[in-house]
């Protein structure tokens, strides 16, 4: 079953059908408000309003944590992760999909980005973050849509709630960065030590201020751009539900996290600790 995640402006899709509330208790704390089981072109999955049903969490106050293991704990096996982004190069434009594949982490240590500590020691790989075998599939579903799109590309994640500077833009570009956001991370990092398979579908809403000859946009304009992306978002999702797990099938992901990971021998692992543990390994 797959988790969606929906961020600004993926707060909410029409043509989803909820089927019902789920909890959102956790032993890191509650997941976001909106956690609920939905029904998509016929198939059952797991939805998370990352930002809360109201867009009342920053960034920073996102409990990733507790997302991921509640999903986990739900019968989750793979995240398809909508978000909105800032441009950081000039062939990417507002409306665009841009599917990244690799991540530079800026924020500033203020989330909680690993289910290891307090006594449980494990170390993951993350040279390849993004399920490149979902990101192929993903690339023959969106063939002949209405817009734009580019995969393997590279998201830098910034603090937020603020924009970056224009010097702080132009050094993002010079390292190479395609789009700029605020909630990949620890998202996928979380995924990974949870062996789910990790699908980042990213629509760009604006150029980032780096591109002063370009007019900066209004809220309205941004609103607008929203709209149009959340019904293509939809489209994606209904695409991906389709196929179901097929999707994620074969892919190495699942094998790559704290099941294999972990430093720590069981036995000197608490008990509670181990509980939550054996919904994350499993």
């Amino acid at each position: 079953m797959w988790l969606i995640l929906g961020g600004s402006g993926f707060e909410k899709f029409d043509g989803f059908e909820t089927l019902r509330e789920i909890n959102r208790q956790t032993p890191f704390g509650p997941c976001s408000s909106g956690f609920k089981k939905v029904k998509v072109a016929g198939q059952e999955a797991l939805f998370i309003s990352r930002h809360g049903e109201n867009h009342e969490l920053t960034p920073s106050e996102v409990n990733y944590r507790a997302n991921i293991f509640a999903a986990k704990r739900a019968g989750a096996k793979a995240v398809l992760s909508f978000s909105a982004v800032g441009s950081l190069q000039a062939e990417f434009k507002p409306g665009d999909l841009v599917v990244p594949t690799q991540y530079i982490d800026r924020t500033k240590s203020r989330r909680e980005h690993t289910f290891c500590g307090g006594g449980i020691v494990g170390h993951m790989s993350l040279a390849k973050p993004v399920c490149e075998k979902m990101v192929e599939r993903l690339s023959q579903m969106v063939q002949g849509k209405p817009w734009d799109s580019h995969f393997g590309k590279t998201y830098l994640c910034i603090e937020g709630p603020n924009f970056s500077t224009i010097a702080e833009s132009n050094f993002y570009r010079a390292l190479r960065a395609d789009i700029i956001g605020m909630t990949h991370f620890p998202e996928y990092a979380l995924a990974r030590e949870a062996g789910m398979p990790y699908l980042p579908c990213c629509f760009v809403t604006d150029y980032d201020c780096w591109d002063q000859s370009r007019p900066h946009v209004t809220l309205e304009e941004v609103i607008q751009v929203m709209r149009e992306n959340n019904s293509k978002a939809f489209s994606i999702a209904q695409e991906v539900l389709s196929q179901g797990a097929a999707v994620y099938e074969g892919c190495n992901c699942s094998n790559e996290g704290l099941r294999t990971g972990l430093m720590t021998p069981p036995e000197k692992i608490s008990p509670t600790q181990r509980e939550w543990l054996e919904i994350l390994i499993h």
